[in-house]
């Protein structure tokens, strides 16, 4: 495969909505009916299904690590293995099975960077970790890892074309997290726990 196909295939993986699969296997309402229409872990977690939404948290981290991976068991090289995992990531944010309308990408960035290198997966996960767990607020702690993800690439990737990757994906997170920005600046962003709001 060359370059485009693993792109291909990484847009393909990543257009799987499994926060409409998951609901529609637990017999739950279509997660883009209610809360922030948001089809992602987080609002899923709104039906009060916590089970469905880790679920879907799962199967959207997994596309975006299984297209990375996918193309390195194809032979693939850096380059492909970036295109690979930014296809994915964009395949989330702009999913051909739902009209181009997709969510945010925190999970399937995680699992792209958990492709490209574990390490740079786990330091991200902790970023997340430690903002949500003093702040309590889930989209900052988002933003915080697209703000640092670019910093940690640079110095645990070799690949620049890998770091390229990661840069633009942060760039895109951080573009899909402007009206949690101005919420949290607003003070109206709700903190994980509460019902009302949407992220």
């Amino acid at each position: 495969m060359n370059t485009l196909g693993f792109a291909l295939l990484g847009y393909l993986l990543g257009s799987i909505p499994f926060a409409v699969v998951t609901s529609r296997l637990f017999g739950l309402a279509d997660p883009r009916s209610y809360g922030s229409g948001n089809p992602g872990a987080t609002n899923v977690l709104r039906s009060g299904n916590k089970l469905a939404a880790l679920l879907t948290l799962l199967g959207d981290a997994a596309k975006g690590w299984l297209a990375v991976f996918l193309a390195q068991q194809f032979g693939g090289q850096p380059q492909d293995l970036a295109f690979a995992g930014f296809a994915a990531f964009f395949g989330h944010l702009h999913p051909l099975f739902l009209n181009f309308k997709g969510g945010k990408g925190v999970a399937t960035a995680a699992g792209v960077l958990f492709g490209f290198s574990p390490w740079l997966g786990l330091a991200a996960m902790a970023v997340w970790l430690a903002t949500i767990g003093f702040f309590r607020i889930s989209s900052l702690g988002s933003i915080a890892t697209a703000i640092t993800a670019p910093l940690l690439a640079l110095a645990l990737l070799d690949s620049a074309d890998m770091v390229t990757a990661v840069f633009c994906i942060a760039l895109l997170l951080f573009w899909r997290h402007s009206e949690n920005l101005q919420r949290i600046r607003a003070g109206t962003e709700p903190r994980i726990g509460e019902k009302k709001g949407a992220e």
